[in-house]
């Protein structure tokens, strides 16, 4: 039989964000080393060469996807947020807390490619996304300072404790270590908690 292989579209609509779709379903069903250009291409119905009109290589896709996966993430911690009261901060932390919980659990491989990404040398898009993904928390710790709700600090070293936190219980859901029916009363205990540590101390 004739190799059709070469016969295949070497040009294919939105080719950049069909490969972005069959790289995240790739990562989600056979985990990052599966990954590869050329089968993509394939799954895709265009030719080996295609995909490298937009990624010059296989790092390049990874990183392409890390940040997309950044990107929409930023947008559905805004949209949680934006849904509680501004004059509640507890309860916009809570939501942003929840809101990330939710999006690591059900995009765990996406997430583990995410987080391996954002510290690669090179990977400056990755990083501003993130950047502007987590920053947000940030943000949030300034409001509630501003309100006396939380005591001082750098907002940028207090979120880190409570994302460390949230990291630690997202870990272990995705490992099997805690069964996801504990998610959303562990996501609690833990703003719970972090807030009571975090309020300004009471005067002498």
């Amino acid at each position: 039989m004739p190799d059709t292989t070469e016969q295949r579209p070497y040009h294919h609509g939105n080719l950049r964000t069909e490969l972005l779709d069959a790289a995240e379903r790739s990562l989600r069903a056979h985990g990052v080393e599966q990954l590869s250009l050329r089968d993509l291409a394939r799954d895709i119905g265009v030719s080996h060469a295609a995909p490298r009109r937009h990624f010059a290589d296989r790092r390049a896709l990874l990183d392409a996807l890390a940040e997309s996966g950044f990107i929409r993430l930023g947008a559905t911690l805004r949209a949680a947020v934006d849904e509680i009261n501004d004059d509640d901060a507890p309860a916009r932390l809570h939501a942003y807390v929840s809101a990330y919980v939710r999006f690591a659990t059900e995009n765990a491989a996406l997430t583990g490619l995410m987080n391996s990404s954002k510290h690669r040398p090179g990977a400056t898009a990755v990083a501003e996304a993130a950047t502007a993904a987590f920053g947000q928390i940030s943000d949030l710790i300034e409001e509630g300072q501003a309100r006396g709700e939380l005591g001082e600090g750098d907002p940028e070293d207090i979120g880190l404790i409570l994302y460390a936190t949230v990291l630690g219980i997202t870990s272990m859901l995705n490992s099997g270590m805690v069964e996801a029916g504990r998610l959303e009363k562990l996501v609690d205990t833990a703003v719970t908690q972090f807030l009571r540590g975090a309020r300004p101390a009471e005067p002498r």
